[in-house]
């Protein structure tokens, strides 16, 4: 298949993708790239300098809200993205709302008790959605212990087992290589289960 080709099979389809942070605008960033139509962004937070070590941002952008500038760095990427963006917290209640008409839906959580939120809303209420979500992607090397794992209509992106914390900070080379996958996941998901 052509990158046209493609293009034109991606270019209406819509994914919603839960979190602005380091997977979420990455991915993003990468399905823009390859002309998803829609992708509807989800975040209530701020940038602060701490994010740009794995976040797709920019220094001259602390203090804006992340859903927002992704959508304007979206933008600048590729313009013909319909880009809808809600900076909202998202919760069991209006997650059936803002992420009905999509596709694909992509957990980009930081929090373990937000990802088992959203993993169990769809799961349970959108059965015909697919879910994308990334565990265990903090600290550096062991990029093959990087993974896919699917779960009838969950994917899960990660080595499945490394957490953050103070001796394994998420970094931008194990985040990337991470939301990377959940954005050829989505690809794969548009282009021969949705097609």
């Amino acid at each position: 298949m052509t990158f046209n080709e493609i293009k034109t099979k991606l270019k209406d389809k819509t994914v919603g993708i839960a979190g602005c942070g380091g997977l979420g605008s990455n991915c993003a960033v990468a399905l823009a790239r390859v002309g998803v139509g829609t992708l509807i962004i989800c975040d209530f937070d701020t940038i602060v300098e701490s994010n740009l070590n794995r976040q797709y941002y920019f220094f001259d952008q602390i203090g804006m809200k992340k859903a927002a500038t992704l959508k304007e760095n979206i933008r600048r990427i590729n313009p013909s993205i319909e880009v809808i963006a809600h900076d909202i917290k998202l919760d069991a209640a209006n997650i059936v709302d803002v992420f009905g008409n999509c596709d694909v839906i992509v957990e980009a959580f930081d929090r373990a008790d937000m990802k088992k939120m959203i993993l169990e809303t769809v799961l349970a209420e959108m059965p015909d959605k697919f879910l994308v979500a990334g565990i265990g992607m903090a600290g550096w090397g062991h990029s093959n212990s990087m993974h896919v794992k699917q779960h009838d209509r969950l994917y899960v992106c990660g080595d499945g087992v490394t957490e953050v914390s103070d001796d394994q900070p998420p970094l931008a080379p194990r985040v990337g290589i991470a939301a990377s996958m959940q954005a050829n996941t989505v690809i794969e998901l548009l282009l021969k289960i949705l097609n």
